[in-house]
């Protein structure tokens, strides 16, 4: 990774999955429901019992939310973004749970909804980053939500999505929506050597699209 430029960052906002971003590390822990997040009705959820159920899955719709805001400076409220992504078939909704993100569909509803460039990537190797980056993508990475510790033992790769917004010769820079307001939320800082037992090799890589007319 030493060809990578040290200023290869882009200036992305930070959204969290959750409304308030100091208090992801309570909401995580179990310390405070995420249904008494007071910024809750932010979400678009019509409850705040909706809105517990949909944070806990929002790590694609921060990531998005990022990404617009970025490119074309709009972040509407990410339970709103669910819902849309439920119909365009990049969620499945059960009564309890939800399957998803499923990337193919997404990256179609995120090229006709917000013209996009959006590809999905069921393999998308940690060295291509880099390229990707310095060609104005960003992207969307499936790794373990135990990235924002740099656990020694993660129990799988994949789970939780988080976003790549720049790199170093020494590390990889990223969002992570589940992140905690101590350096693990903005611009976190994953060295390239520990990527890979959190990482599952897959995303999707987004660009800014064609302007609109």
């Amino acid at each position: 990774m030493t060809e990578t430029p040290v200023s290869l960052i882009h200036p992305v906002p930070y959204y969290a999955q959750w409304e308030s971003p100091g208090l992801v590390p309570d909401i995580v822990t179990g310390a405070l429901s995420a249904a008494d997040d007071p910024l809750w009705q932010k979400s678009g959820a019509a409850s705040p019992e909706e809105y517990a159920f949909w944070s806990w899955r929002l790590c694609g719709m921060a990531c998005l939310r990022m990404a617009l805001d970025h490119w074309r400076g709009t972040a509407p409220p990410a339970v709103t973004l669910a819902e849309e992504c439920v119909e365009a078939g990049a969620y499945v909704r059960h009564p309890d749970r939800v399957d998803g993100l499923i990337y193919a569909p997404f990256a179609a509803y995120a090229r006709r909804r917000w013209e996009l460039f959006a590809e999905s990537r069921p393999q998308l190797p940690a060295e291509e980053l880099p390229g990707h980056l310095a060609a104005g993508r960003l992207a969307m990475l499936s790794v373990h939500p135990s990235l924002r510790t740099l656990d020694p033992r993660p129990p799988h790769r994949g789970g939780h999505l988080v976003l790549a917004v720049g790199a170093t010769p020494d590390h990889l820079l990223v969002h992570n929506p589940s992140g905690f307001p101590d350096g693990s939320q903005r611009f976190a800082e994953v060295p390239w050597g520990d990527l890979g037992r959190f990482y599952a090799g897959r995303g999707v890589l987004l660009g800014p699209g064609e302007p609109r007319s």
